[in-house]
């Protein structure tokens, strides 16, 4: 049985602050070592409940921070920067599921770090339902009849992935104070439950339905102010909304989409503040 996982960092517990997630930080490397920690715990239980196939992809900031010599030997990592389809690279057909670990909330809504791709982008929107990064890569899953089964970070991500895939499991591994406090439980604790869950995701994943995306998907990502807008605006095929700071993008498919977003991001995150 083949089963993807997407690591993020923002959701992992005991990471409270910007000061675990950027490299220049002081706290960067008991990061890292807290997220290959609970990377193993997942792909530990998995193999001990029927994965023979395990593909881990880093999925946070330069995509560089899990520790390979700290690794479960059963997975296979694919970490660095630059990737086509980024948080979900190497995600296809093959798959039988998917499990998201150390997510976090969309944009603009309460959790720890939240924010999509970008602290510039306020929403993402596909069809103007609103979604963040989560949503986007559980549609590029789905694009390839891949559930999610399983997705593990603060509170906050547990209810927007309960809400945005009926029966998909959860770990809430932290409890948002506000974005940049939170009531953690120890690595230890996390790994039981994160054993616990795989274990039920794993007796229902032929129940589970994947998060089909819509045909020719349009795109919309509103900017913090319109300089970003303006910079996004570069990538031809799209337009700015008049008044607003959101550009717009007509996809063919949820895929073309994901990549447009990923240009319009990297380009609007060339804003100054001046």
């Amino acid at each position: 049985m083949k089963l993807y996982l997407s690591v993020d960092m923002e959701g992992i517990t005991g990471l409270a602050d910007h000061t675990f997630v950027d490299s220049r930080q002081h706290n960067y490397e008991r990061g890292r070592r807290i997220m290959t920690g609970e990377v193993n715990a997942c792909v530990e239980a998995l193999v001990q409940h029927g994965a023979t196939d395990i593909l881990v992809n880093d999925s946070h900031s330069k995509m560089n921070n899990l520790l390979i010599e700290e690794l479960h030997e059963e997975a296979v990592l694919i970490s660095g920067d630059v990737k086509p389809y980024s948080m979900v690279q190497g995600l296809d057909q093959t798959y039988d599921a998917a499990v998201f670990l150390g997510y976090h909330a969309r944009a603009s809504m309460k959790g720890v770090m939240s924010h999509s791709m970008i602290f510039g982008v306020r929403h993402f929107y596909i069809n103007d339902h609103p979604i963040g990064e989560m949503g986007f890569n559980a549609y590029v899953a789905g694009y390839y009849g891949v559930p999610v089964i399983l997705v593990c970070g603060d509170d906050q991500a547990a209810l927007e992935a309960e809400k945005l895939m009926p029966g998909v499991k959860t770990v809430a591994v932290k409890e948002t104070i506000s974005r940049s406090a939170v009531k953690c439980l120890p690595p230890a604790k996390v790994n039981q439950q994160i054993s616990q869950q795989v274990e039920a995701a794993m007796k229902q994943i032929d129940q589970m339905k994947p998060l089909t995306p819509p045909d020719q998907p349009l795109l919309k990502i509103e900017f913090a102010n319109y300089g970003q807008a303006e910079w996004a605006n570069l990538m031809p095929g799209t337009a700015i909304i008049e008044g607003t700071s959101t550009v717009t993008y007509q996809a063919d498919n949820i895929l073309e989409a994901y990549q447009a977003m990923l240009v319009m991001t990297e380009l609007a995150a060339r804003t100054t503040f001046c």
